[in-house]
């Protein structure tokens, strides 16, 4: 049993570690580059460097990295030894601050959006200071952000530090209306990371989940997870054993991992760890997801982190927990009376009217082939942004919109009717788990990214349109006089409300009559990918990153480019797969059953003339009528897939892959899926559902 107090953070050179190695001056100089943005001296990365290296040598580390987002959204590392050849045939080792501080990748590998042609290979990282640096298999690991030669951003945290320092401004433009001084301000996330298990074994004989990491063909199971009893049970163990492992690690990482559980669906988890810095709470993230997927193999099992793995049951999220605060307060949470709370007021406007102003971006952020096959359905909200505020702050914005008077609800204490059971006092709202973006007490609640998302781009578009919220505010109240502020602030949030009230719904996302709803409400409701990216080069957002300084024209159309890119090349990776695998797997086992079926037949006929066989024969011909249309599906699928493939213009092939081989796909699965249950067992060439979600 691990000593959590004792190995919590001791693979991190965190704050409590640069005070043990580093003088007095230096690490006073980089706390204040750390928590104020100060510039960092070179004298000071030199310190650094020497003692984060003799710290990480202590740890047994050989090697340092700078470690990285590129646009691909997973991360990457180069390691280089801090063995230093001397010319008597002694070796040092040393770490410069300069080798801290920069690191040289080649550029041309990684995807780029047009930005770095192949001959174009030179690119930099650059320390990141404000994420701490880890030892991750005796590898000094630095986080860095990563950008092309000419300077360009070619990585997902550098968008994100530019967001969060224009947040920061603006907000402290707000606050000082308030009569507060300038101050430390950061967006908080907590990323709750959904996955599923399975045994090495059945992954091995699925070709699909090898390439594609989701099965492209299964017929649900007998028992799916109807009767919920999945949920919050009791924890194999053999995955308890991978939780306690993979709990050990990340606190070792300082990875603030605190909840787990079993999820809803079979074989599904949740790990939730406590929130933090948006940077650091992703860098960990990421972490999180590179740990799930390598420890699951010391269990015998392999994480799954697509985002909808199995047909028919819940796909796993990513819940992006985010909120803003001071050093000292949380600038979301409402108080005892949030309609006196004018401050908390502003925030939550700047929210509400972020959110509406680009909702199609926030839907662009989350957009992949793995997401529009989970977004809808099975607790994942759909592709409709909407807002649930939950009773008591609905009732506060529809008083503040038509005037009228209104009185904080109170704490009602629920008494469960047995003496020796406490009674406990309730929330003032519920939750709305088929909602995008809901409030959750003191933070909103971002239910749309998947579970392999990376969290940078949604909280780079929130944080950047919460920014222009709060700079639209401060533009308005600057000029105002002290004693009208109040007056004129509460006018100015009454504007914005009736403005963008179509954005707050607290109903069921899931029925018909929402999607009627939100079209007569003129929000948008893109059920692709393909549909979705066009908003990203829109001038509506160019204009919003370049007068951030969040992201250039060329950065957003880079982007652009390599989402669409990824998109068709995945979608083209599940095409090959799935033809391959009818045509060497399934068409065989199907063939293969059905001869036995038909000599049975004979066999039968040749003892007795006049033997029973109707049902034999309604099999046989189910057999044969099923090859038929499995081979009608697969050529229709071939044919349109060679056509897609010579398209040149990236989102004309990618609105092809949605609207033509999608549902394609889609026939050629329900055609395969159909034979499952008619082939006997010993058959069928791959591990069923059956198999695969509930192993022991």
């Amino acid at each position: 049993m691990a000593n959590v107090s004792e190995i919590y953070g001791s693979e991190v050179f965190n704050e409590h570690t640069m005070q043990e190695h580093l003088p007095s001056a230096t690490y006073k100089s980089l706390l204040k580059t750390i928590k104020e943005g100060q510039p960092l001296d070179p004298e000071v990365a030199n310190v650094v460097a020497h003692a984060m290296k003799e710290w990480a040598i202590e740890k047994g580390a050989t090697h340092y990295t700078h470690w990285f987002q590129p646009l691909s959204g997973i991360t990457s590392e180069k390691h280089d030894g801090f063995l230093d050849p001397k010319s008597d045939g002694r070796a040092i080792m040393s770490f410069s601050g300069k080798e801290l501080i920069q690191g040289e990748p080649d550029a041309s590998s990684f995807p780029s959006g047009g930005l770095r042609a192949t001959f174009e290979a030179r690119g930099y990282t650059a320390w990141d200071p404000t994420s701490y640096a880890f030892i991750k298999d005796e590898v000094l690991c630095i986080p860095t952000a990563f950008c092309s030669y000419t300077g360009e951003a070619l990585d997902k945290k550098t968008p994100l530090l530019r967001s969060m320092k224009v947040i920061e401004e603006q907000a402290n433009r707000v606050l000082a209306l308030f009569g507060e001084p300038k101050q430390r301000i950061v967006t908080t996330v907590g990323a709750e990371q959904e996955y599923f298990l399975v045994s090495e074994a059945d992954y091995a004989k699925r070709q699909d989940l090898m390439m594609c990491n989701r099965t492209l063909f299964g017929y649900a199971p007998c028992k799916g997870q109807e009767l919920e009893e999945h949920y919050f049970g009791s924890i194999r163990p053999t995955v308890n054993e991978f939780m306690k492992e993979l709990d050990t690690e990340l606190w070792k990482l300082g990875v603030p991992a605190r909840t787990k559980h079993n999820e809803v669906a079979p074989a599904q988890h949740e790990l939730a760890p406590i929130f933090s810095n948006t940077n650091r709470a992703i860098d960990e993230n990421l972490l999180t997801m590179e740990k799930m997927r390598l420890l699951a193999s010391h269990h015998g099992l392999v994480c799954l982190l697509h985002e909808k793995p199995f047909e028919g049951i819940n796909g796993s999220g990513k819940h992006n927990n985010w909120s803003i605060a001071t050093d000292k307060t949380n600038l979301l949470d409402p108080g005892e009376s949030p309609i006196d709370n004018l401050r908390f007021l502003v925030f939550l406007t700047g929210v509400i009217q972020a959110v509406d102003d680009y909702q199609e971006l926030l839907r662009m952020s989350v957009a992949s082939a793995g997401n529009d096959h989970r977004l809808g359905a099975h607790e994942a909200p759909p592709a409709i942004i909407s807002m649930f505020l939950g009773d008591e702050l609905s009732e506060v914005v529809d008083a503040l919109i038509d005037e009228h008077d209104y009185t904080s609800a109170e704490r009602v204490s629920v008494d469960l009717g047995v003496d020796v059971l406490p009674n406990f006092l309730k929330d003032n709202t519920d939750r709305n788990r088929t909602s995008p973006f809901a409030f959750t007490g003191n933070k909103f609640e971002f239910r749309m990214p998947g579970s392999a998302v990376n969290l940078s781009d949604c909280n780079m578009i929130l944080n950047t349109a919460m920014a222009k919220s709060l700079s639209d505010f401060a533009d308005a109240m600057e000029s105002v006089p002290t004693e009208e502020f109040e007056e004129r602030a509460i006018e100015y949030i009454k504007a914005m409300l009736t403005k963008h009230q179509r954005i707050i719904f607290n109903g069921d996302g899931y029925g018909e009559e929402w999607v009627e709803e939100a079209k007569r409400r003129g929000l948008a409701n893109h059920l692709t990918t393909a549909e979705a990216l066009p908003c990203f080069v829109d001038p509506k957002s160019i204009e919003l990153f370049e007068r951030f300084g969040v992201l250039s024209e060329t950065e957003v159309r880079s982007r652009y480019e390599v989402k669409l890119e990824k998109y068709t090349k995945l979608l083209n990776i599940e095409v090959r797969t799935m033809k391959r695998m009818v045509l060497r797997q399934f068409i065989p086992a199907i063939t293969a059953y059905a001869t036995d079926v038909a000599q049975n037949i004979n066999a039968v006929l040749q003892v007795s003339a006049d033997a029973p066989v109707a049902q034999q024969k309604g099999l046989l011909n189910q057999l044969l009528e099923g090859l038929q249309t499995i081979n009608e599906c697969l050529e229709d699928l071939r044919a349109e897939h060679k056509r897609a493939q010579t398209i040149e213009d990236g989102q004309e092939r990618a609105n092809v892959y949605a609207a033509e081989i999608v549902p394609r796909m889609d026939a050629l699965r329900r055609s395969v899926d159909a034979m499952e249950v008619l082939v006997d067992r010993k058959y069928w060439p791959m591990p069923t559902y059956n198999e695969m979600l509930f192993y022991v």
